[in-house]
């Protein structure tokens, strides 16, 4: 005989970075195992060491990391412990990135600006990943940036199963802070069956970095309005629209984003708007200088949970979402 035949079955690890550990044993709790441990420190010059304590050879290996600050810390984290799975002989490596980093610079508005979306997702390859996934991508194009497969996961299923149990959504009107979320705006329409408004902004041409609700296209006086984004950040864009809303006779206004992303004075601005209530998910840990009242978080960990298991399996991830992607 001159080949020797070892019967191998494939095997699942998952595995967390330290910026947000809870998510992802929140995730593994559901899947029936728990993170591989890791033993990671920084040293004196902010140089990052991980070393896994367990054998990874031939596993199935997901990376999970949440993307919040300091964003380039994590991001460097996630990309030495690629490194060392693939210098374990991993036989397959997956980035799990909630939040993907970078991602508004996905496109060049001016000369001499770089696209850093592109350049986390080469550094991902190079780094030795064979598959990224993550959720709302701020820019559909993104999935092309990376030379493999993209599991682009929708926060919308989760998002939309919470408003319908609790709003009636026969009086609701769903709208776009701005031009570039229509397409998002669209698709929660078709889920809620609600009607569709869109705000168009322009800036103040008088006064620098200010933006200026020009107007409301579409009927929100006496509906329920729901503000859908992909992430809410410094917040905003996001009160602005609200108070607009409510200046055109708006009865109530909600918002529902996936990434919370909250930076600066966002918890005094949601906290002093006009919103009846803030819907989130946990796909970045929420840590703002003062509570929220308004905000309530979803766990996004069941979504990435049945994903995980999906590409595991050699399933259909896109099946989870009715085909989209």
């Amino acid at each position: 005989m001159t080949v020797v035949k070892k019967p191998f079955e494939k095997h699942l690890m998952l595995f967390s970075g330290r910026a947000y550990p809870e998510l992802a044993d929140e995730v593994a709790t559901l899947m029936g195992t728990t993170i591989v441990p890791m033993r990671a420190l920084s040293y004196a010059n902010s140089e990052i060491y991980v070393r896994f304590e367990e054998s990874v050879r031939g596993c199935d290996a997901f990376v999970i990391q949440s993307h919040c600050a300091p964003v380039n810390e994590w991001l460097m984290e996630q990309l030495i412990m690629v490194d060392a799975l693939k210098r374990a002989s991993a036989k397959r490596i997956t980035v799990v990135a909630p939040f993907y980093p970078y991602a508004r610079q996905d496109k060049k508005h001016a000369g001499r600006e770089p696209i850093s979306a592109r350049l986390v997702a080469d550094l991902f390859h190079t780094a030795g990943a064979d598959r990224i996934m993550s959720v709302d991508l701020h820019a559909a194009q993104i999935q092309g940036f990376f030379d493999g497969p993209v599991d682009h996961l929708w926060a919308l299923p989760v998002l939309a199963d919470y408003i319908q149990s609790k709003y009636d959504t026969s009086q609701m009107t769903v709208v776009s802070p701005d031009a570039g979320r229509v397409r998002l705006a669209d698709m929660w329409t078709d889920r809620l069956n609600a009607k569709l408004a869109i705000i168009h902004k322009r800036r103040d041409p008088d006064v620098a970095n200010t933006v200026a609700v020009h107007e409301v296209v579409g009927e929100v006086e006496g509906q329920v309005c729901l503000l859908v984004d992909d992430m809410i950040d410094t917040a905003g864009t996001i009160c602005q629209a609200a108070e607009a809303l409510k200046a055109r006779g708006a009865k109530a206004v909600i918002a529902a984003t996936t990434h919370a992303v909250l930076s600066g004075p966002a918890a005094q601005r949601l906290n002093a708007s006009a919103f009846e209530e803030v819907i989130v998910t946990n796909t970045l840990p929420i840590a703002t200088s003062e509570p929220i009242e308004k905000l309530t978080v979803l766990s996004i960990s069941p979504l990435i949970a049945e994903a995980i298991q999906q590409v595991f399996t050699d399933g259909s991830v896109t099946s989870l979402f009715n085909g989209q992607s």
